[in-house]
C-alpha cells in the first residue's frame, strides 16, 4: 500500500508582476513598434521590452500547459499530460516542476528511464529540489533499485525533514531489502508527521510481523483499519487474518 507522489501543482507566478505585463501591454497598444526604445517608468526601466513581454507570456502559457498536464493526470491519461508538459518544457525549458510533473507522468507509463531523465534534470537546475530527489526514489524502487532509492530518500529528507511520504518510502525500501527495524524507525516517523495515513500502520504492522511481533503487527492493522483500511478490514474476516482478529490486548 502506498499513498508516494510528491506533485507539484502550480508554479508560482508574482502577481504584481502580471500587473505590470498587463500595463506594460497596454502601452504598447499606442506606441509604433517601426524603431527600439527604452521605456522608463515609476516602477522600472525596460529595454527590449518586447522580448521581455514575449518572455512573460511564454511563462504563463508554460504554466497553463503544467495545470492542462495535471488535470490529464488527474484522469489517468498519462500519454496527454507528457503532450502537455512537453510543450511547458518547449516554452520554459529552465523550469524544473515542468520536468518533475512530466517525470510522475512517465513513471506511470512505466517509462522508468525516461522517467529518471526528467528528475535528473530537475534536480541538475535545482539541486535542492526535495520533491524530484523522492519521485526519483519511487521510480527508483519500481524497478527494484531500493538502494539507490534508500539514496534519494535521505536526499529528501535531509532538504525537507517534514515529508512524511519520504519516510515512508523510506520504509518501504527498508522493508523490502529485509531492514526491518529500520522500516519501522520510518513509519515511526511518518505516523509522528502524518498520523492519518492508515498505510504507514500496515505496512509497520508487516514489518512487525517479520520480526515475529504478532501483537504489535495486529494492533497496527486494527489501527489502519480504524483509518479506513478496507483492505486489510476483509483479510481480518478471512481464516488468514482470524489470528488477529481473535487477538485480545
Amino acid at each position: 500500500m502506498n499513498y508516494r507522489f510528491n506533485f507539484d501543482i502550480l508554479k508560482k507566478i508574482n502577481y504584481s508582476m502580471k500587473k505590470r505585463t498587463a500595463l506594460i501591454g497596454l502601452i504598447l497598444s499606442f506606441i509604433s513598434l517601426s524603431k527600439p526604445l527604452i521605456i522608463k517608468t515609476g516602477l522600472f526601466t525596460i529595454a527590449g521590452f518586447v522580448t521581455i513581454l514575449a518572455e512573460k507570456a511564454y511563462a504563463e502559457s508554460a504554466q497553463t500547459y503544467n495545470q492542462k498536464g495535471i488535470k490529464a493526470w488527474e484522469i489517468g491519461d498519462h500519454y496527454l499530460a507528457i503532450s502537455y508538459y512537453n510543450k511547458a518544457i518547449e516554452l520554459e525549458p529552465k523550469e524544473p516542476i515542468w520536468y518533475n510533473n512530466r517525470g510522475l507522468s512517465k513513471t506511470a507509463i512505466k517509462d522508468y528511464e525516461g522517467a529518471i531523465l526528467d528528475f535528473n534534470k530537475a534536480l541538475e537546475l535545482n539541486p535542492t529540489y526535495s520533491n524530484a530527489f523522492a519521485n526519483r526514489g519511487n521510480t527508483r524502487a519500481d524497478i527494484k533499485d531500493h538502494y539507490g532509492a534508500i539514496s534519494d530518500y535521505n536526499q529528501a529528507i535531509k532538504l525537507n525533514p517534514n515529508d512524511a511520504l519520504a519516510y515512508y518510502n523510506r520504509g518501504n525500501s527498508k522493508r523490502l531489502i529485509n531492514d526491518f527495524n529500520g522500516a519501522i524507525s520510518d513509519y515511526d516517523k511518518a505516523i509522528e508527521i502524518s498520523p492519518s495515513k492508515f498505510e504507514s500502520y500496515v505496512n509497520r504492522g508487516i514489518s512487525k510481523s517479520e520480526l515475529g511481533d504478532d501483537k504489535g503487527a495486529c494492533q497496527d492493522y486494527k489501527k489502519s483499519i480504524s483509518l479506513g483500511d478496507t483492505e486489510t478490514a476483509n483479510w481480518l474476516q478471512t481464516d488468514g487474518g482470524s489470528w488477529c482478529r481473535e487477538m485480545k490486548f
